[in-house]
């Protein structure tokens, strides 16, 4: 069997709001005029009016009373919106932190990308081969040739100056052959 003592914990723990969403929440407030039902915002406004209403008509202790009723739901707005501030500048800090952790890594990403491109000892090099060893050569399927034989590489040769080139020189046309028999569209007329 449970003591009085832990239900009476429990259920004082279940009225008390849970501070998630207390703007927008529903309460009913049993006040000394009845229940007065709202959000936050609308039950702080209706005791404001009470209030007001009850200090018209010379009534100061219940015009406290209803001012102490606002004053509770005023305290449990500013709570909440307090909580909601401090949760959206956290949920801030943190998408800024994201932010520039993306940032520094675009950053350093395109570094690396333009320090390899930038240096091409970083590119990937040929395998070179060493031909200076005999036993290098017959591997790498090349033939052998008497230049690679020599352990001095052959000096190069020297470059001549070619002269200008002089420009060609064309045929005569040949002439026309008069052995050729004339036709009467080829022959000129002969003026008698």
């Amino acid at each position: 069997m449970r003591s009085s003592k832990s239900r009476s914990r429990a259920k004082n723990n279940r009225n008390r709001p849970s501070g998630g969403n207390v703007v927008n929440r529903v309460f009913d407030s049993s006040g000394p005029e009845g229940k007065v039902r709202g959000t936050p915002q609308q039950i702080i406004d209706k005791y404001n009016q009470l209030a007001r209403d009850a200090q018209l008509s010379n009534d100061r202790v219940a015009a406290e009373n209803f001012q102490q009723h606002a004053e509770h739901y005023l305290r449990l707005l500013s709570d909440a919106q307090r909580e909601i501030e401090a949760r959206r500048e956290e949920q801030e800090r943190q998408n800024r932190e994201r932010q520039a952790e993306r940032d520094r890594e675009r950053a350093e990403r395109q570094e690396r990308e333009a320090a390899r491109q930038a240096d091409p000892a970083d590119a990937p090099q040929p395998d070179v081969m060493d031909f200076g060893t005999p036993e290098a050569a017959p591997e790498s399927g090349l033939v052998e040739t008497p230049e690679s034989k020599g352990s001095e590489p052959a000096p190069a040769p020297e470059k001549k100056d070619k002269p200008a080139r002089k420009p060609r020189a064309r045929k005569p046309k040949a002439a026309p052959a008069e052995d050729a028999p004339k036709t009467d569209g080829d022959a000129p007329e002969a003026a008698e």
